[in-house]
């Protein structure tokens, strides 16, 4: 009896494994994207919902088509496509959950696909806390400093941002407010932790035209790949931000393709013409000024709110808005899936070991 019972019990272990098995091959695959959305003044938190101009179709995927409304965030990467031509504006409402920012995410962003994207704001334009990357689309952000006193504005504030495949980007930051700083792209250390890695700017056959007075530009470094600065006059990369020949920053900086290819990660500042407005996506020239606070000095953006799950909508409870440390962040805006990697890893190793223990029954 014990031996049949024996004989019985071995069999209920492969038995048993490839159940788990197949529950885990059937499972959801948790993909890096978005855990939640706000737009057009409402909270979601699963994708397949849409509105006028807009569609959530997956957890890192949104679509705007003709979108004009409030600010857009996002807790969690997010990749943006844009078709036709769109805006988003900062809500003024007392209880709105952005309150600064035209487009605020909480992560990695990319901007990418054939439209174009307006962001206004009054402390930043775009605010992403990790890495911003822009490829091919047209963004123009830009923060107006209203309201603001002794923080720092910009159209772009991001921790690294990269514009490549032939994407323009306009980024202008102007206040008058006491000890306002003001920027046109702004690149912070926002919990990266990727020290000198971190807080760069890349430039790949793309456009770029930044304005602030008291930077155009401010980075801890950068690169320049089939492309180069028409302004200012000599331009390169400081160690705060993009300064003129003589070393001092530049309010404002244009950098354009180039038709010559310079070597990966140099720059060419010859052969500068005396006049870019033909070629830069915008022409703002701020009275200039001199950079006050290095790019590490996060400005401290004005608090925004949580959110409570009711259903679609939500009700806000004010919190202070702070760097959001993430176990494991990339340098790029790139939206590596290493969830969906993992996953296959595990689901291969628990096939196999289903397997052994199916033919191992067999032979008992």
């Amino acid at each position: 009896m014990f031996a049949a019972k024996s004989h019985t019990s071995r069999h209920y272990i492969p038995i048993v494994a490839m159940a788990c098995l197949c529950v885990l091959l059937g499972g959801p695959s948790y993909a890096a994207g978005a855990e939640s959305l706000i737009i057009a003044g409402a909270t979601y938190y699963e994708p397949g919902v849409s509105g006028p101009g807009w569609v959530w179709t997956d957890a890192d995927h949104l679509e705007l088509n003709g979108y004009a409304g409030e600010a857009i965030g996002a807790e969690g990467d997010l990749v943006l496509t844009l078709a036709g031509q769109n805006s988003v504006t900062e809500s003024h409402a007392t209880d709105a959950d952005i309150t600064l920012c035209g487009m605020e995410v909480w992560g990695n962003l990319t901007l990418r696909g054939t439209g174009t994207l307006t962001a206004t704001g009054s402390q930043c334009g775009v605010h992403v806390s990790q890495a911003l990357a822009v490829e091919g689309c047209t963004v123009d952000a830009r923060a107006d400093g209203a309201d603001i006193t002794d923080e720092a504005i910009a159209g772009v504030i991001a921790g690294d941002m990269a514009v490549r495949g032939g994407g323009h980007v306009v980024a202008a930051g102007a206040g008058s407010g006491a000890g306002v700083r003001a920027y046109g792209v702004y690149l912070q250390d926002a919990g990266l932790g990727d020290g000198v890695a971190g807080c760069r700017l890349s430039v790949e056959a793309s456009w770029l035209d930044a304005t602030g007075a008291d930077g155009g530009v401010a980075c801890t470094g950068g690169s320049l790949v089939s492309a180069r600065f028409v302004a200012p006059a000599g331009g390169t990369f400081g160690a705060s931000g993009v300064v003129d020949a003589s070393g001092a920053v530049a309010p404002h900086v244009v950098i354009e393709p180039d038709v010559a290819t310079p070597p990966a990660g140099e720059t060419d500042g010859d052969n500068v013409p005396g006049d870019s407005s033909s070629k830069s996506p915008a022409d703002a020239n701020p009275a200039a000024g001199e950079l006050t606070t290095g790019p590490t000095a996060n400005p401290a953006l004005k608090p925004a709110a949580t959110t409570t799950k009711t259903s679609t909508t939500v009700t806000k409870t004010t919190v202070a808005k702070t760097t959001k440390p993430k176990t494991a962040t990339t340098t790029t805006a790139t939206l590596p899936k290493t969830g969906d990697s993992n996953w296959i890893t595990a689901s291969v190793t628990l096939f196999l070991l289903g397997t052994v223990l199916l033919a191992a029954a067999c032979r008992c």
